[in-house]
């Protein structure tokens, strides 16, 4: 079996890591770079660094940081957040990301995902997809852009398969409803496109405890199916450290990355 990931994200505003509710209300909790590195020597497998205000500003992603970022850990690294272009993304793996997360950008404009798969390989280009519970869509899920601000009109599960198809190599999966709320991932939106879609599917927006995380990376029949679990206030704020969550994993007869 497949050795399931812990990732780490740091949402970036203004040079600074950042985290808030249901994407809002967002404060201040220290140094992206200082904070990658320890995460580092904790364990983690990848981190996840997202520019939350460069796509609603229209300006680009920040490279210093994220060479800066680059230079302190040696494992996969994700950059999201005002990468627009071909040359955005050459130029952020030159700053020293491995994969890049098209989000807002995605949406806006397609093609990017295929150019960008054509150019530098699927494996390096992410969709990271805003998803919030909707009634009157046909998954029950529609996807919003611009930091969960600008409603698409797209279904979920829809535009999933499409990324996929136009290119993207893994999944970004973030519940805004879940956001920050520590209460448990989306299991029924992270198993639905994890079943539809045959790249990796990262569960993102929930995560409080430990079974949080081994039920949504859980294949059972009532598991999310994750290939991956994204991980942001238990570590930043809750006196989780990624050792001992993976620790409780294996316990739980999820198979980890010791």
């Amino acid at each position: 079996m497949l050795k399931k990931r812990i990732i780490v994200c740091l949402d970036v505003k203004d040079g600074r890591t950042t985290k808030g509710v249901k994407f809002q209300n967002n404060v201040d909790i220290g140094d992206p770079v200082d904070m990658a590195a320890e995460y580092y020597a904790q364990g983690v497998d990848e981190l996840v660094f997202y520019d939350i205000m460069a796509s609603a500003r229209g300006r680009g992603p920040i490279l210093d940081l994220i060479s800066r970022v680059a230079e302190r850990v040696f494992i996969p690294f994700c950059v999201g957040g005002g990468i627009g272009s071909i040359e955005d993304i050459r130029s952020t793996i030159l700053a020293g990301a491995e994969k890049i997360s098209l989000n807002s950008q995605a949406v806006k404009n397609p093609s990017l995902i295929t150019e960008g798969a054509r150019v530098f390989g699927n494996q390096c280009i992410v969709l990271g997809m805003d998803a919030a519970r909707d009634a009157g869509a046909p998954s029950g899920y529609s996807v919003f852009i611009n930091g969960g601000r600008v409603a698409t009109g797209l279904d979920a599960l829809e535009w999933a398969k499409k990324a996929v198809s136009l290119g993207a190599g893994e999944i970004v999966l973030n519940s805004i409803d879940a956001d920050g709320v520590r209460n448990g991932f989306e299991i029924p939106l992270t198993r639905m496109i994890a079943e539809s879609v045959p790249v990796p599917v990262i569960a993102s927006g929930g995560g409080g405890t430990p079974q949080h995380l081994a039920d949504v990376l859980s294949d059972g029949p009532c598991g999310g199916m994750a290939d991956a679990a994204l991980v942001a206030s238990m570590v930043h704020s809750m006196g989780y450290t990624v050792g001992g969550i993976k620790e409780d994993l294996r316990a739980s007869g999820i198979p980890v990355r010791m």
